[in-house]
């Protein structure tokens, strides 16, 4: 009898995945028989562009190998829904309804493994401030062994860090970035970029790192961010008051230019004077950037006069020129001595972005600090967070209205509330992924005094009143509208709440039936997010319970996938599923009899035939 196709439990494997391109690529290179790769053939392909010399530049470390092998290995771990902890997209507390946002805890390798299949090439921005290194931060300790055994490990260990002492302490720090900028690069969209804030002590090695994974040329800026206004006085040579934010794009020819709204002062500069139709203008340099021998030529001047060039020749050709004078775009100076070029206001649709940003438009961390701590009734559950609003400045150099940001060291969540922010005060509909893995709060903190046992519950309740405050200040804006001002709308400030945790799928031992393969303690909404998971669906799509011939199930974003866990599953039914044409449908195998998957199969195989549309059936 035909099988019923099982579910595949592991996470997207990227290097089978790239595998099968190169072979699509490269069909020669495909083996008989076994049907893998032919690397020497392969080299043998690409002749010239295959390095072979003994001596090049290339960055390593003690663990590079095992760091790679990390970003390759599959995970077979969950992401287990907590909807009591959610809120929803207006705000109410224990529901998650309408949010397109997730906050997720666990430890962001194994969630980055997880959200390939779903979220790959989705992500339109990506903030981190992962762990600087300072020998007294919270440095991830991967293990090839079991992950969740070794995940759960690392929650319980306080203070956990990676002294100065350690004998692999850059190493060590390199082999826990490597593999997850890797993995995060996979969730890029074409024109989406990475934001990486760091200090002195590993901007190098980020730099490095960066430059292979991203690729040198998809560097686009060192943003530098003076992130305090005090002087530092214990410092033995510079009082140091600025970060890097590393900036890379994942195709810098797919990354749209950054631009910026302008002001009043930034057309300061501009003016009319000589009553110039196209408006507002001002002067611009003539001089070509880099010497130029063809551009080296004399102007006529009106009174018959000859205008030399600069040192390095006109901006353009005789050509250009003549066509700017006849068009005005070009005038010459009123004693003839030279050529005045005009620069539009009309043609300047914004403001490229300068890359010093001052912490008095931008935050400090000791602000971000205060805002927090106003948030949380005067307890200062943060001592450095990074401020909402230099998030806020990386989402509007986009000029964007939608997207979706992931921040997987997500710290204090002001991602969060940046993103929140920025779509109510600019009516944008953008979401957040936040990832955080529950590193514990020392007893001897503010957070652990006032409650919180770890790091996640306090981002989780920064978000909660965050969102609040929001609501409050768009409904006080609205009251104090201008004439002719459009009124402020509320944006989603819910979130859906997961949990990394092992498969809710039990695998059985070889040789040994196992009916029943959901473990103890599984709900059906924990299964039906691992399926969504591992069929690549978003997790903030909506489920919802249904009856379809009197038969109770879960169609997940109105019949994308459809969920059949109890029994008393039957012919009939299966035709009324196969006859809404769902695109996937799930069956739990201990729910099936031979007759009824046998039924299965018939049925949506002539539904099939008849629509020509594809229906995944799959168990476990």
């Amino acid at each position: 009898m035909d099988e019923i196709a099982k579910v595949n439990l592991e996470s997207e494997d990227l290097v089978a995945d790239r595998t099968e391109k190169l072979k699509v690529i490269f069909p020669e290179i495909v083996t008989e028989g076994e049907g893998s790769i032919d690397f020497e053939k392969l080299r043998l392909i690409l002749g010239d562009q295959v390095d072979e010399g003994d001596e090049r530049y290339a960055f390593t470390w003690p663990g590079k190998a095992d760091a790679i092998r990390q970003s390759q290995t599959p995970s077979t771990a969950t992401l287990v829904p907590c909807e009591e902890e959610s809120v929803a997209a207006d705000g109410t507390q224990g529901s998650w309804e309408g949010t397109e946002n997730l906050y997720i805890e666990g430890d962001n390798l194994e969630v980055l493994k997880l959200l390939q299949r779903g979220y790959h090439g989705k992500v339109k921005l990506i903030y981190i401030d992962p762990p600087y290194n300072t020998g007294h931060d919270f440095v991830y300790k991967d293990s090839f062994g079991d992950s969740l055994d070794n995940y759960r490990e690392q929650t319980g260990q306080a203070g956990q860090s990676n002294p100065e002492t350690a004998g692999r302490y850059h190493a060590n720090w390199c082999s826990m970035m490597y593999p997850r900028l890797r993995l995060a690069r996979e969730l890029l969209s074409d024109g989406g970029a990475i934001f990486i804030s760091i200090d002195d002590n590993e901007v190098a090695n980020l730099r490095k790192i960066c430059d292979e994974v991203f690729g040198e040329g998809n560097f686009v800026a060192d943003v530098i961010w003076k992130h305090t206004q005090q002087s530092k006085n214990d410092e033995p040579h510079f009082s140091r008051q600025y970060n890097h934010t590393i900036c890379y794009a994942k195709m810098i020819a797919s990354l749209p230019p950054f631009q910026l709204d302008r002001t009043a002062e930034d057309n300061v500069n501009y003016s009319n004077p000589d009553n110039d139709p196209r408006g507002p203008w001002r002067s611009g340099d003539v001089r070509s950037p880099n010497p130029r021998p063809t551009l080296r030529f004399d102007i006529l001047a009106p009174d018959g006069s000859k205008i030399e060039p600069p040192a390095n020749g006109w901006r353009w050709s005789q050509d250009s020129i003549r066509e700017k004078i006849e068009t005005g775009e070009i005038k010459f100076k009123a004693d003839n001595s030279g050529i005045i070029r005009k620069i539009y206001l009309c043609d300047q649709k914004g403001r490229t972005p300068e890359n010093l940003w001052d912490g008095d438009r931008f935050g400090t961390t000791r602000s971000a600090a205060a805002d927090i701590k106003s948030l949380f009734d005067g307890i200062q559950v943060f001592d450095t967070p990074k401020p909402k609003e230099l998030i806020g400045r990386m989402m509007e150099l986009y000029q964007m209205d939608a997207g979706l940001v992931l921040d997987f060291f997500a710290g204090s969540s002001s991602t969060a509330h940046a993103v929140m922010e920025f779509n109510a005060f600019r009516n944008a509909d953008m979401q957040f992924i936040l990832v955080q893995i529950p590193e514990p709060c020392g007893e001897g903190e503010a957070a652990y005094r006032a409650g919180f046992r770890n790091i996640c519950e306090i981002g989780k309740e920064r978000i909660r009143r965050a969102g609040a405050k929001i609501v409050a200040d768009v409904e006080e804006s609205n009251r104090q509208l201008k004439l002719g001002e459009k009124a402020k709308t509320v944006p989603d400030i819910g979130f859906r709440v997961l949990k990394l945790d092992e498969s809710g799928i039990e695998r059985p031992e070889p040789g040994k039936l196992l009916i029943d393969r959901v473990k103890p303690g599984r709900g059906d909404l924990d299964i039906i997010f691992e399926m969504m998971l591992k069929w690549g669906l978003e997790l903030t799509y909506p489920v919802e319970p249904i009856e379809i011939a009197g038969y109770p199930c879960y169609s997940v974003a109105c019949d994308e996938l459809i969920c059949c866990m109890r029994e008393g599953l039957s012919s009939e039914v299966l035709e009324a599923i196969a006859a809404r044409q769902p695109r996937r449908v799930f069956i739990l195998d201990s729910v099936l009899d031979d007759t009824v998957k046998l039924n299965a199969l018939q049925v949506f195989k002539r539904v099939e035939e008849k629509t020509q549309q594809k229906i995944d059936l799959r168990t476990v």
